[in-house]
């Protein structure tokens, strides 16, 4: 376990470390420059359309970077990284720069669910078709358990996507009454072997490096990827389950000072904050008022997000 540990943290400061290399290309700009900080699985909405959207419209740059929003959130609030908007999924990496004193209220802007993405060109794509179109004798988690099947994830330890996947697994355990399923899927919830980067994760998966891959579904949606969705017990979007069914799994996972914490599930949705130290306040409000208008909503539908759900956090 100790091997794993260390392989996990390994990964986690790898991709700390490309953030932070990225770091003079992503502020070297001053001035009519927008810089959103944002979950990697936002990449395609975000980079592709959201951003460029307000850009034309604003008549300003717009600069983008995504990776795991616990790692992203601690080097912003590290004042390694500076950025004007921060976009996360789960209140978890909101609440670092809450206690970092940088930010004072995140709204809402959009709600997502878990589902099993995979390669259509996979061996097992058929199976995992089958198990999506309801097929009683291919259930998604037995195709899983596959021998040969390649599955991916991302990294508990700096991105919520990969915790929520470890919370689906073990919900499902309860729901199918499946004991031991997370573990025969996933194995140790630090995985060296399944654990990457949520920004290439889906790449991984389309260039066929996997047959399947944990996924949000709203990324798996605008990456095109078929996928096998999960009834609301397990998927983390529903509120209703959350304090007497979600709130029942939990997991440890070793922290940065090297001390064990444990997890729970939180609500998938999307939160968007200005930054205290944003370099361009004024443009961070406008883009914020854009995420939760018409046309910033309209895009999000369109990429397959749900609506945004609960209230705003800290106020």
């Amino acid at each position: 376990m100790k091997t794993s540990l260390e392989s996990a943290a390994r990964i986690g400061a790898a991709g700390m470390l490309l953030a932070a290399a990225s770091l003079a290309s992503f502020t070297a700009h001053a001035g009519d420059t927008l810089r959103v900080t944002y979950a990697g699985s936002m990449g395609v909405v975000m980079d592709k359309y959201l951003g460029p959207a307000f850009a034309q419209r604003e008549h300003l740059q717009y600069q983008g970077q995504g990776q795991g929003a616990y790692g992203m959130a601690r080097l912003l609030a590290a004042r390694k990284l500076v950025a004007d908007v921060f976009v996360s999924v789960n209140p978890g990496p909101m609440d670092i720069l809450k206690q970092a004193g940088l930010v004072d209220q995140a709204v809402p802007v959009a709600s997502t669910r878990m589902v099993i993405a995979y390669n259509p060109k996979s061996a097992y794509a058929p199976q995992l078709k089958a198990a999506a179109d309801g097929a009683a004798n291919q259930p998604w988690w037995r195709v899983l358990q596959s021998a040969g099947l390649r599955f991916g994830r991302t990294d508990p330890a700096v991105d919520p996507q990969g915790q929520n996947i470890v919370f689906t697994f073990m919900l499902a355990e309860k729901f199918y009454a499946q004991p031991g399923l997370a573990q025969a899927v996933l194995g140790p919830v630090d995985n060296p072997e399944q654990v990457f980067g949520e920004g290439g994760l889906l790449t991984r998966l389309e260039a066929g490096q996997l047959d399947a891959a944990s996924g949000y579904e709203s990324a798996t949606l605008s990456a095109g990827l078929p996928y096998v969705a999960l009834p609301d017990q397990i998927n983390l979007s529903n509120p209703a389950y959350a304090r007497d069914w979600y709130d029942t799994v939990g997991f440890a996972i070793r922290a940065r000072d090297g001390k064990e914490q444990t997890v729970h599930p939180q609500a998938l949705v999307f939160y968007a904050a200005v930054l205290k130290n944003a370099p361009d306040p004024q443009a961070a409000q406008k883009f914020l008022a854009f995420l939760q208008g018409g046309e910033g909503q309209a895009l999000l539908r369109r990429n397959g997000y749900g609506e945004p759900k609960g209230d705003a956090l800290y106020r």
